[in-house]
């Protein structure tokens, strides 16, 4: 936020910045107005996974055997607060089923005990859980971006059977709210330029993402579109952290 405008400090900004405006009280900064917002970069889905001893297959299945098991489904996060905790609870919000969410220290520790069936269902991004459900350690049941993944093309995404949800954790590129707008612009240009790059989507497509191609404008909204939704959630699950 203090550094020299001049295009050369740089920050890959992700769906924290708009989970944290809402999250934490006492920021010293506000991420939509101390920013200048440059480029999206990526965007992945949140894979919704269950434990093989789950006994469902499909999103509606999950919901009915939630609602059949109230508050004894429990469900894993890398940590309080982050996009696929938040995925999950907007679940919650949408379907009226009543998840209990458990924190990890961490992506690994949450991925290890669902495999091992401490918990039952896991919200997490394609790049971290994809070899799993392709090895069948995991059941994937729907991704949670509008539209279906084409890493995981034969996976409902969950907005095919609860209408509007839609998630996905994503990175773009922001610069100090003074940045020039010429350098903006040429730091905009370059970046979209590079995700063009044929290599660049077969690498990612690889990995379960997709280049998240917007200028400074589009991405500005989809911060400001972000923190809305997500402090609805926040405080529909009333979340804190300490």
């Amino acid at each position: 936020m203090n550094a020299a405008p001049d295009g050369y400090t740089l920050l890959v900004a992700s769906v924290s910045a708009a989970i944290n405006a809402t999250l934490y009280q006492n920021l010293n900064f506000d991420f939509r107005r101390d920013i200048a917002p440059i480029a999206g970069l990526i965007r992945t889905a949140y894979v919704m996974e269950v434990n093989q001893s789950v006994p469902v297959n499909t999103v509606p299945e999950f919901i009915a055997y939630a609602k059949a098991n109230p508050a004894k489904v429990n469900m894993a996060s890398a940590g309080n607060g982050t996009g696929a905790h938040l995925s999950g609870e907007l679940f919650n919000m949408m379907t009226g089923t009543t998840m209990i969410h458990v924190p990890y220290r961490g992506a690994a520790p949450a991925l290890a005990d669902l495999i091992a069936g401490q918990v039952q269902v896991q919200f997490a991004s394609a790049p971290e859980t994809i070899e799993y459900i392709r090895n069948g350690k995991l059941r994937a049941i729907g991704v949670t971006t509008s539209t279906r993944s084409a890493a995981l093309p034969e996976i409902s995404a969950i907005g095919e059977f609860v209408s509007g949800y839609e998630t996905s954790a994503w990175w773009g590129l922001c610069a100090p709210k003074i940045t020039p707008p010429a350098i903006v612009e040429r730091l905009s240009n370059e970046t979209n330029a590079a995700l063009a790059d044929p290599a660049l989507k077969a690498r990612l497509a690889a990995l379960g993402a997709d280049p998240m191609v917007m200028g400074s404008a589009e991405f500005g909204k989809l911060i400001a579109d972000e923190t809305e939704k997500w402090a609805k959630v926040i405080k529909f699950a009333g979340i804190k952290v300490e």
